[in-house]
C-alpha cells in the first residue's frame, strides 16, 4: 500500500473539471484508489465520492493506491492533484 499527501492548488474555475479528471484518471488503473481528507475516505474512482469530501484549492489530500499498479495510480493522482490544469 502506498501513502502520499498532496497540497491541490486549482482555480475555482476549473475545480469540477479538476475533479472529474482526477475520477477518470483514478479509473484507467486495476488498483484500489482512495482519497482522504479531514478523516474523510472516499473512493476515487467514484465521482460523487469525491465530490463528497468538498476538495477545494488550498486542501491537503492524502492518496491511498493499493494493487498490482499502485505506484503508478498514486504518482498519476499525484501529479494531476499538484497541477491540474495538465
Amino acid at each position: 500500500m502506498i501513502k502520499e499527501t498532496i497540497l491541490f492548488q486549482c482555480e475555482d474555475a476549473l475545480q469540477m473539471k479538476a475533479v472529474a479528471v482526477l475520477v477518470q484518471k483514478a479509473s484507467a488503473f486495476r488498483s484500489t484508489i482512495y482519497l482522504i481528507r479531514n478523516g474523510r475516505r472516499a473512493n476515487a474512482k467514484s465521482l460523487l465520492g469525491v465530490m463528497s469530501l468538498g476538495i477545494e484549492s488550498g486542501a491537503s489530500i492524502e492518496i491511498e493506491a493499493e494493487g498490482d499498479d499502485e505506484k503508478a495510480a498514486a504518482d498519476a493522482l499525484a501529479s494531476q492533484l499538484k497541477n491540474p490544469q495538465t
